[in-house]
């Protein structure tokens, strides 16, 4: 029996004795009680309220994809890229209603450690706020995850295949991913009285579990698809001397999806505490938000100063790298993610800068390999969510890991030179993640290039997919027709004398009649 129902049983004996001095007291504890359920009550809402606004902001940073590859590629293909990111939401949340959600979270009558969900398919046993507001929190993120492979593959990817991966990736591999290390039943863990290796793997917003997952995902696709027509080969199929660099059709496109997403992660990170009721989720929150906002500020100078002086010992001039400068800026976010909120500031700024290199790096080593990626994704969430994982190993404070929830007794290794198990559990978790997307993706997209179903044609590519496959390009550049212009300026010679046709408007009349 609980202390409450004591207390009801208590008063309703006073009631039946009318004692004038207890029932006071049981009129005062009926008050405590029933402020005490409100209080329950309003701190529920609270925490709902909370991951509402933190799902909404993640949830946001697919408009920020959007934008973002729709300015990094060529104005023929902007359609196609345009709805690739919109399906990956719908096939998100599809994938994650039916089985993604169980695959992840379910929990097994045992209780002990499993492989992967079996239970709450279709969501079908909930019923409470906090049960379908945790579902779209985490829909969110699966949809993050599924929305970076569509970058690297644009230009060349069909959608059928798109839509295949985008299902799949968010139904089945992704989900095994976050059920072993977020899952309570997981056997990488944290979240659970004994823990992998008494500490379990750190990945609070996921580093590892969402960027990584989705980079290395991007990474199988981009090797199997191929490279661009024109990228590392020429029409005879010789390797070009010099890679060829095709412009971003829209640099405020770019920038303004890049703000988008920065935007985002003040979800993504600060939402991963779940709850704000509490002093320590509180606190949590808050240093999320002052990690996030640090690592991408150093990621984003690191990177593009960092390439701006190794051009300019090349070339003897200095200029700036916008590209570079965004890219640096997303790779500080991947990069903290995993443990914003377990460094210090003085941390996140480290990792921020160390980001920005592994970004710079990567991307020329892909470039090397002839690993064509059209938005530079698989450096920025594949090679930075491996950093942040690591990142944790070496900066994890025990301190912040307590406040947070993590077990305190393995910390990170620069705060103990004589403990590197969290070290060793991050890069065993890195190991994991790893092997089995690659051991699961690349059959499943070798399937699908055999079929037929991954790579467009040759002339469609060529043609752009946005007439190819989606009835139009996305702008309407049309210019007038030469007799109209004409006809404009001989009826304003009539009214005001002679006028001359601008320069521009003659320029461009007389390239629409060739």
């Amino acid at each position: 029996m609980s202390k409450l129902d004591d207390i009801a049983t208590f008063c309703e004996a006073i009631d039946n004795a009318t004692v004038s001095t207890d029932s006071a007291v049981c009129g005062i504890l009926n008050s405590v009680v029933k402020t005490a359920d409100t209080v329950s009550g309003v701190s529920e809402g609270l925490n709902v309220f909370f991951l509402l606004f933190a799902g909404a902001a993640v949830f946001m940073m697919q408009a920020g994809f959007a934008m973002l590859c729709a300015g990094s590629v060529r104005q023929k293909n902007v359609k196609n890229i345009m709805l690739k990111n919109l399906l990956d939401a719908c096939g998100g949340a599809i994938g994650f209603y039916t089985v993604g959600y169980a695959f992840a979270y379910g929990t097994n009558d045992s209780g002990g450690k499993d492989f992967i969900g079996s239970s709450n398919f279709f969501i079908r046993n909930f019923s409470t706020g906090p049960d379908f507001i945790g579902w779209f929190f985490q829909f969110a993120f699966a949809a993050t995850a599924a929305t970076i492979v569509a970058g690297t593959v644009a230009e060349r990817c069909k959608m059928a295949a798109y839509l295949c991966y985008s299902c799949f990736l968010t139904g089945f591999v992704y989900p095994v991913v976050v059920h072993s290390i977020w899952s309570g039943n997981g056997f990488l863990t944290a979240f659970r009285d004994d823990p992998f290796r008494g500490v379990g793997v750190v990945d609070f917003a996921g580093s590892g579990v969402v960027h990584m997952c989705g980079g290395a995902t991007a990474l199988v696709a981009a090797i199997i698809l191929g490279p661009r027509k024109g990228r590392f080969y020429d029409e005879d199929g010789n390797p070009l001397e010099t890679p060829t660099t095709f412009q971003a059709h829209s640099v405020a496109l770019q920038i303004l999806g890049t703000f988008i997403l920065w935007f985002g992660w003040y979800g993504f990170n600060p939402g991963s505490a779940l709850a704000i009721d509490n002093p320590d989720s509180a606190a949590t929150a808050a240093l999320c938000a002052v990690t996030t906002t640090l690592a991408a500020a150093c990621g984003c100078v690191t990177a593009m100063f960092f390439d701006s002086i190794i051009d300019a010992r090349q070339t003897g001039e200095v200029s700036y790298d916008l590209t570079m400068a965004m890219n640096g800026a997303l790779a500080g976010l991947v990069g903290v993610t995993a443990g914003t909120s377990v460094v210090r500031p003085w941390a996140a700024c480290v990792i921020g800068i160390v980001a920005g290199l592994v970004y710079y790096s990567f991307s020329k080593f892909l470039v090397m390999m002839k690993i064509d990626d059209a938005v530079d994704a698989i450096p920025v969430h594949f090679a930075n969510g491996m950093w942040g994982v690591l990142a944790v190993g070496l900066f994890a404070d025990p301190e912040l890991m307590g406040v947070a929830g993590y077990n305190t007794d393995h910390g990170g290794w620069f705060y103990n030179g004589s403990d590197a198990n969290l070290l060793l559990v991050q890069v065993i978790s890195i190991l994991w993640v790893c092997a089995w997307v690659f051991a699961i993706m690349t059959p499943f997209f070798l399937l699908l290039n055999a079929l037929g179903m991954f790579r467009v044609d040759a002339l469609e590519e060529e043609v752009g997919l946005d007439i190819s496959h989606h009835r139009g390009a996305a702008y309407d550049l049309t210019a007038p027709k030469k007799e109209d212009v004409e006809e404009l300026m001989e009826v304003r010679a009539s009214r005001h004398g002679k006028v001359e046709v601008p320069k521009e408007v003659a320029q461009a009349a007389a390239e629409t009649e060739a």
